[in-house]
């Protein structure tokens, strides 16, 4: 980790893959991580920890399966969203985003169950940032 600022902008432009995100400054025992993304995640679950996101470019879309059934919910630029932990969710962007994401270090970005993991998903607990 760095003792300077960094530039959310820098940070982004310094890689250019989806859905593989670098960690950009940690918090206590949290990560702060950024990612670029597009098309579709898989569906998954986080069973020991809430997962946090903030739009920071386009717009994201979660689907999460809760008690009373499915939903959706739409997230533009600047807002944020809290998954609740033990909720199977999807995050997917149409159209390309860019996001912040806050959970404990080492947290999977598949969590602790889910689905198939293809290609364009990189299953990692982030990497660093290069900048």
């Amino acid at each position: 980790m760095t003792d300077q600022p960094v530039s959310l902008a820098t940070a982004l432009a310094s890689f250019d893959a989806l859905w593989s995100p670098r960690i950009v400054t940690r918090v206590n025992d949290y990560d702060v991580r950024i990612a670029k993304v597009e098309g579709d995640h898989i569906w998954h679950v986080h069973v020991d920890t809430d997962e946090f996101f903030l739009v920071l470019h386009g717009e994201l879309h979660i689907a999460l399966r809760e008690p009373d059934g499915e939903r959706a919910v739409v997230l533009p630029q600047g807002a944020v969203f809290t998954v609740p932990r033990g909720t199977e969710h999807k995050p997917s962007a149409p159209s390309g985003a860019s996001i912040l994401m806050f959970e404990p270090t080492g947290t999977p970005t598949v969590g602790d169950r889910h689905e198939e993991v293809p290609a364009h998903v990189d299953a990692t607990t982030g990497h660093a940032l290069d900048v």
